[in-house]
């Protein structure tokens, strides 16, 4: 038995301010259908038009990098397909996520503290 957490932010490239509340209503979703395949679970999530914060749980197996990997890549995909022309408006490469990205685990603050760092972010947009 584990309960191993991890913050994840992800930047859009350049950090464009690309995403409208619509296409952060639909990552929580990609979000919550990848994890689950990865035996994850998201217990949080938030973002504002250039940036996301995911709260995850996970199991000791589990490779970040190559979790990290997939959701970037699935996210992505999905989203240059499902809102091309809102994408294509900010980039005309296949790119959306930042080459790099920040990873945590919290160990070092409470859960309930990150929840609440990342209920604040403005999801408004």
């Amino acid at each position: 038995m584990s309960d191993l957490k991890a913050h994840l932010v992800l930047t859009t490239k350049s950090r464009r301010k690309l995403f409208t509340k619509e296409m952060l209503d639909r990552l929580h979703e990609i979000f919550e259908d990848l994890l689950e395949k990865w035996e994850c679970k998201v217990i949080e999530f938030n973002g504002e038009e250039n940036h996301v914060h995911l709260l995850f749980q996970y199991h000791p197996g589990v490779e970040l990098s190559k979790l990290v990997n997939s959701i970037k890549t699935v996210t992505s995909r999905r989203l240059r397909s499902e809102f091309e022309s809102r994408v294509d408006e900010f980039y005309y490469k296949d790119v959306l996520w930042n080459g790099s990205y920040f990873i945590a685990s919290c160990g070092g603050v409470t859960v309930s503290a990150l929840n609440r760092y990342i209920e604040n972010q403005d999801y408004s947009s």
